[in-house]
């Protein structure tokens, strides 16, 4: 991949290789992540998106982990799963798209004030286009918040995220985020796992 030429030609690759939209066909009414991870996420998500702000939630589902007693402007979904994002009671509306065969995003530039990406990345094939474009549609200084667990659907997570450890990941997605020109790459540890799911999160500013 250009965008990652350290990386080794398979480094994207599936053990299914079948069109990932009949994988997600079905929804999974499900969280990824158990309670107290939920519940660190959503600790961060209160101190680092502001209120009544605009946030476009990547790679959704049934829920969003926003804190409940925050007001937000608008929030966006994207998912693979219809049913799933329509029984998301936080989003203002949504989309469905495969990112994996197209990462352009149909939304306006400058038009969030935080971006959010909840256990999704092991899944990008083009994670670098996918983030130019959460760069693209975020308005300058903005944060986009990329967290990640142990946990993963692994038929369907990318070769090099199934190769590495915690740490890894960690740098892997703070690659990521430096090739798509986000700045001021922090990493936050959530959860250390040592009383259930691990949880980090690497924020880059638009």
């Amino acid at each position: 991949m250009s965008h990652l030429p350290e990386l080794p030609p398979h480094a994207f690759a599936k053990e299914d290789g079948e069109d990932d939209r009949g994988f997600y066909a079905q929804a999974r009414l499900v969280t990824h992540i158990d309670g107290a991870a939920i519940a660190a996420l959503t600790r961060f998500y209160r101190t680092l998106i502001p209120a009544d702000g605009r946030v476009l939630d990547l790679m959704s589902s049934w829920v969003s982990h926003l804190p409940d007693d925050v007001a937000y402007r608008e929030v966006v979904g994207h998912g693979m799963n219809g049913e799933e994002l329509a029984a998301n009671a936080r989003l203002s509306r949504w989309f469905v798209a495969d990112l994996n065969r197209d990462p352009v995003l149909p939304l306006d530039d400058h038009a969030f004030d935080a971006a959010l990406c909840c256990v999704g990345a092991q899944y990008l094939q083009r994670p670098v286009e996918v983030f130019r474009e959460a760069r693209r549609v975020l308005a300058p200084g903005a944060p986009f918040a990329v967290s990640f667990s142990n946990r993963c659907f692994p038929t369907k997570a990318v070769a090099v995220w199934r190769a590495l450890d915690t740490q890894g990941h960690a740098q892997l997605v703070s690659l990521y985020l430096e090739r798509a020109g986000f700045a001021e790459v922090e990493a936050h540890l959530l959860a250390d796992g040592s009383r259930g799911d691990p949880l980090v999160a690497l924020v880059g500013r638009a």
